[in-house]
Protein backbone atom coordinates (compact mmCIF):
# COMPACT_ATOMS: atom_id res chain seq x y z
CA UNK A 1 0.00 0.00 0.00
CA UNK A 2 1.18 3.57 -0.87
CA UNK A 3 2.13 5.80 1.61
CA UNK A 4 -0.65 8.30 0.07
CA UNK A 5 -3.12 5.75 0.16
CA UNK A 6 -2.61 5.19 3.96
CA UNK A 7 -2.42 8.89 4.78
CA UNK A 8 -5.88 8.83 2.77
CA UNK A 9 -7.06 6.12 4.76
CA UNK A 10 -6.14 7.71 7.81
CA UNK A 11 -7.84 11.09 6.95
CA UNK A 12 -11.11 9.14 5.96
CA UNK A 13 -11.39 7.59 9.42
CA UNK A 14 -10.60 10.68 11.00
CA UNK A 15 -13.43 12.53 9.31
CA UNK A 16 -15.52 9.61 10.10
CA UNK A 17 -14.99 9.76 13.76
CA UNK A 18 -15.42 13.59 13.89
CA UNK A 19 -18.59 13.35 11.63
CA UNK A 20 -20.36 11.11 14.25
CA UNK A 21 -18.82 12.64 17.24
CA UNK A 22 -18.37 16.71 16.97
CA UNK A 23 -20.95 17.03 13.65
CA UNK A 24 -23.90 14.96 15.30
CA UNK A 25 -24.80 12.29 18.11
CA UNK A 26 -24.22 8.91 15.99
CA UNK A 27 -21.49 8.50 18.27
CA UNK A 28 -24.08 7.72 21.25
CA UNK A 29 -25.50 4.67 19.41
CA UNK A 30 -21.76 2.88 20.56
CA UNK A 31 -20.54 4.73 23.26
CA UNK A 32 -21.67 6.90 26.78
CA UNK A 33 -21.95 10.36 25.98
CA UNK A 34 -18.67 11.04 28.08
CA UNK A 35 -16.84 9.80 25.39
CA UNK A 36 -17.49 12.15 22.99
CA UNK A 37 -14.13 14.44 23.90
CA UNK A 38 -12.07 11.28 23.24
CA UNK A 39 -13.71 10.47 20.07
CA UNK A 40 -13.07 13.90 19.00
CA UNK A 41 -9.69 13.58 19.73
CA UNK A 42 -8.61 10.42 18.05
CA UNK A 43 -10.73 11.94 14.87
CA UNK A 44 -8.46 14.70 14.95
CA UNK A 45 -5.38 13.05 15.48
CA UNK A 46 -5.73 10.37 13.11
CA UNK A 47 -6.96 12.87 10.41
CA UNK A 48 -3.88 15.29 11.31
CA UNK A 49 -1.79 12.02 10.79
CA UNK A 50 -3.39 11.02 7.48
CA UNK A 51 -2.45 15.00 6.33
CA UNK A 52 0.39 14.63 6.79
CA UNK A 53 1.09 11.42 4.89
CA UNK A 54 -0.85 12.47 1.99
CA UNK A 55 1.58 15.39 1.81
CA UNK A 56 4.81 14.18 2.40
CA UNK A 57 3.95 11.72 -0.68
CA UNK A 58 2.40 14.64 -2.64
CA UNK A 59 5.77 16.72 -1.89
CA UNK A 60 8.00 13.38 -3.16
CA UNK A 61 9.41 12.89 0.44
CA UNK A 62 7.66 9.68 0.62
CA UNK A 63 9.66 6.43 1.47
CA UNK A 64 10.35 5.20 -1.91
CA UNK A 65 9.95 1.64 -0.13
CA UNK A 66 6.89 2.13 0.96
CA UNK A 67 5.29 -1.02 -0.61
CA UNK A 68 5.34 -4.50 0.49
CA UNK A 69 2.97 -7.45 1.85
CA UNK A 70 3.29 -5.73 5.45
CA UNK A 71 1.32 -2.94 4.42
CA UNK A 72 -1.35 -4.88 3.75
CA UNK A 73 -2.01 -4.85 7.25
CA UNK A 74 -3.01 -0.81 6.64
CA UNK A 75 -5.87 -1.76 4.70
CA UNK A 76 -7.93 -3.22 7.32
CA UNK A 77 -7.85 0.63 9.22
CA UNK A 78 -10.92 0.74 6.01
CA UNK A 79 -12.85 -1.80 8.19
CA UNK A 80 -14.43 0.54 10.71
CA UNK A 81 -14.72 3.21 7.98
CA UNK A 82 -17.02 0.91 5.69
CA UNK A 83 -19.34 -0.38 9.04
CA UNK A 84 -19.89 3.51 10.24
CA UNK A 85 -20.28 5.21 6.35
CA UNK A 86 -22.22 2.40 4.80
CA UNK A 87 -23.63 0.41 7.06
CA UNK A 88 -24.43 2.81 10.15
CA UNK A 89 -25.10 0.63 13.01
CA UNK A 90 -28.12 1.82 14.71
CA UNK A 91 -28.47 1.55 18.55
CA UNK A 92 -29.23 -1.82 20.23
CA UNK A 93 -32.62 -2.68 19.64
CA UNK A 94 -35.14 -6.03 20.66
CA UNK A 95 -32.70 -8.10 18.81
CA UNK A 96 -30.09 -8.11 20.83
CA UNK A 97 -32.63 -7.59 24.30
CA UNK A 98 -33.97 -11.15 22.88
CA UNK A 99 -30.51 -12.71 23.27
CA UNK A 100 -29.83 -11.21 26.77
CA UNK A 101 -30.79 -13.27 29.90
CA UNK A 102 -32.08 -10.54 31.86
CA UNK A 103 -29.65 -8.16 34.58
CA UNK A 104 -29.13 -9.04 38.07
CA UNK A 105 -31.08 -6.87 40.48
CA UNK A 106 -29.20 -3.31 40.89
CA UNK A 107 -27.68 -3.07 44.38
CA UNK A 108 -28.19 -0.06 46.15
CA UNK A 109 -26.53 1.18 49.08
CA UNK A 110 -28.89 4.56 49.88
CA UNK A 111 -32.75 5.06 49.95
CA UNK A 112 -34.55 6.04 47.12
CA UNK A 113 -36.20 9.54 47.06
CA UNK A 114 -39.55 9.39 47.59
CA UNK A 115 -42.65 9.70 45.00
CA UNK A 116 -45.07 11.89 45.16
CA UNK A 117 -48.61 10.46 45.29
CA UNK A 118 -51.28 11.17 43.51
CA UNK A 119 -49.02 11.68 39.84
CA UNK A 120 -47.24 10.35 37.79
CA UNK A 121 -42.85 10.49 38.01
CA UNK A 122 -40.77 9.46 34.94
CA UNK A 123 -38.32 7.05 36.30
CA UNK A 124 -35.07 4.96 34.61
CA UNK A 125 -36.05 1.28 34.00
CA UNK A 126 -32.87 1.08 36.49
CA UNK A 127 -34.68 2.76 39.14
CA UNK A 128 -37.83 0.98 39.04
CA UNK A 129 -36.37 -1.96 38.63
CA UNK A 130 -33.98 -1.18 42.01
CA UNK A 131 -37.39 0.25 43.85
CA UNK A 132 -39.34 -3.34 42.70
CA UNK A 133 -36.24 -5.16 44.58
CA UNK A 134 -35.22 -3.03 47.27
CA UNK A 135 -36.39 -4.85 50.77
CA UNK A 136 -36.67 -1.98 53.12
CA UNK A 137 -40.20 -0.53 51.93
CA UNK A 138 -42.88 -0.45 48.81
CA UNK A 139 -41.94 2.98 47.26
CA UNK A 140 -43.26 1.98 44.13
CA UNK A 141 -47.04 0.59 45.85
CA UNK A 142 -49.84 2.57 44.31
CA UNK A 143 -47.81 5.10 42.56
CA UNK A 144 -48.23 6.39 39.08
CA UNK A 145 -44.80 6.12 37.10
CA UNK A 146 -43.95 6.41 33.79
CA UNK A 147 -41.42 4.10 31.95
CA UNK A 148 -39.72 4.71 28.47
CA UNK A 149 -38.31 2.29 26.06
CA UNK A 150 -38.26 -0.64 22.79
CA UNK A 151 -41.22 -2.62 22.77
CA UNK A 152 -39.47 -6.59 23.17
CA UNK A 153 -41.75 -9.20 22.29
CA UNK A 154 -41.18 -12.55 24.64
CA UNK A 155 -41.26 -15.89 23.27
CA UNK A 156 -44.31 -17.10 25.31
CA UNK A 157 -46.35 -15.29 27.47
CA UNK A 158 -49.10 -12.99 27.68
CA UNK A 159 -47.04 -9.63 28.29
CA UNK A 160 -44.14 -8.32 26.80
CA UNK A 161 -41.48 -6.01 27.98
CA UNK A 162 -40.99 -2.48 27.45
CA UNK A 163 -36.83 -2.46 27.62
CA UNK A 164 -33.82 -0.29 27.58
CA UNK A 165 -30.04 -1.33 27.33
CA UNK A 166 -27.49 -0.37 29.92
CA UNK A 167 -23.76 0.46 29.02
CA UNK A 168 -21.19 0.68 31.29
CA UNK A 169 -18.45 1.64 28.64
CA UNK A 170 -19.54 0.75 24.93
CA UNK A 171 -22.25 -1.22 23.36
CA UNK A 172 -19.97 -4.18 23.71
CA UNK A 173 -21.21 -4.72 27.31
CA UNK A 174 -24.45 -3.71 27.25
CA UNK A 175 -27.18 -6.12 28.98
CA UNK A 176 -31.19 -5.66 28.55
CA UNK A 177 -33.32 -3.73 31.34
CA UNK A 178 -36.65 -5.08 31.24
CA UNK A 179 -40.45 -4.21 32.60
CA UNK A 180 -43.20 -6.51 31.62
CA UNK A 181 -45.87 -4.94 30.69
CA UNK A 182 -49.63 -6.05 31.47
CA UNK A 183 -53.08 -5.03 30.48
CA UNK A 184 -52.65 -3.20 27.10
CA UNK A 185 -51.89 -4.93 23.67
CA UNK A 186 -48.10 -5.40 22.44
CA UNK A 187 -47.17 -2.23 20.38
CA UNK A 188 -44.63 -3.36 17.42
CA UNK A 189 -41.46 -4.73 18.16
CA UNK A 190 -38.45 -2.83 18.29
CA UNK A 191 -40.92 0.74 18.33
CA UNK A 192 -40.44 2.94 21.18
CA UNK A 193 -43.35 3.59 23.59
CA UNK A 194 -43.82 5.52 26.70
CA UNK A 195 -45.61 3.84 29.19
CA UNK A 196 -47.37 4.94 32.14
CA UNK A 197 -48.98 2.46 35.07
CA UNK A 198 -48.51 0.86 38.37
CA UNK A 199 -46.19 -1.86 39.90
CA UNK A 200 -47.39 -5.15 40.23
CA UNK A 201 -46.18 -6.10 43.74
CA UNK A 202 -44.08 -9.39 44.27
CA UNK A 203 -46.88 -12.25 44.68
CA UNK A 204 -44.44 -13.85 47.03
CA UNK A 205 -42.08 -11.57 48.37
CA UNK A 206 -39.38 -10.84 46.05
CA UNK A 207 -37.71 -13.85 44.30
CA UNK A 208 -34.41 -14.76 45.00
CA UNK A 209 -34.20 -15.75 41.38
CA UNK A 210 -34.22 -12.76 39.27
CA UNK A 211 -37.07 -11.77 37.55
CA UNK A 212 -38.74 -8.83 35.98
CA UNK A 213 -40.46 -6.75 37.41
CA UNK A 214 -43.71 -5.68 35.85
CA UNK A 215 -46.35 -3.14 35.63
CA UNK A 216 -50.44 -2.59 34.91
CA UNK A 217 -50.53 -0.56 32.27
CA UNK A 218 -52.92 2.84 32.12
CA UNK A 219 -51.68 4.16 28.39
CA UNK A 220 -48.96 3.13 26.00
CA UNK A 221 -48.12 5.86 24.05
CA UNK A 222 -45.60 5.57 20.73
CA UNK A 223 -42.61 7.78 21.18
CA UNK A 224 -39.31 9.19 19.05
CA UNK A 225 -36.42 6.91 20.33
CA UNK A 226 -34.77 9.58 22.74
CA UNK A 227 -30.77 11.35 21.87
CA UNK A 228 -29.47 8.61 24.37
CA UNK A 229 -30.62 5.65 23.79
CA UNK A 230 -29.22 3.61 26.48
CA UNK A 231 -29.29 4.00 30.18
Amino acid sequence: MRRQTQGALLLTLGATLLSISAFSATYVNYVRPGFRPLIIAAGVVLAALGLLSVAQEWLGRADAHGTGHGHRVAWLLAVPVFALVLIAPPALGSFAAGRDDGAPAPLRTAAYRPLTGGQVTGLTLSEFIGRAYTPSGLSLAGTGVRLTGFVTLPRTGRHWYVTRMRISCCAADAFAMKVAVEGAPAPKENSWVEVTGTWIPWKHGIPHDYAAPAMTAATVTAVQQPAEPYE
